[in-house]
């Protein structure tokens, strides 16, 4: 996931440098929503790995 993380923002900087704003803020903003998802399962897993022990 962090991968594809990576890949949108990789997008939204060429894009941006280019000249593409609407493209390239899209492309930010898709990071930014599966950044978010990556740390609300990252945090739901700490907290299930915290219960089983």
């Amino acid at each position: 996931m962090v991968r594809w993380i990576i890949i949108f923002l990789v997008i939204a900087l060429i894009a941006a440098l280019f000249g593409f704003g609407g493209l390239a803020e899209g492309a930010a903003d898709i990071a930014k929503i599966i950044f978010y998802i990556f740390l609300v399962l990252l945090v739901l897993s700490l907290v299930s790995r915290l219960f089983r022990r």
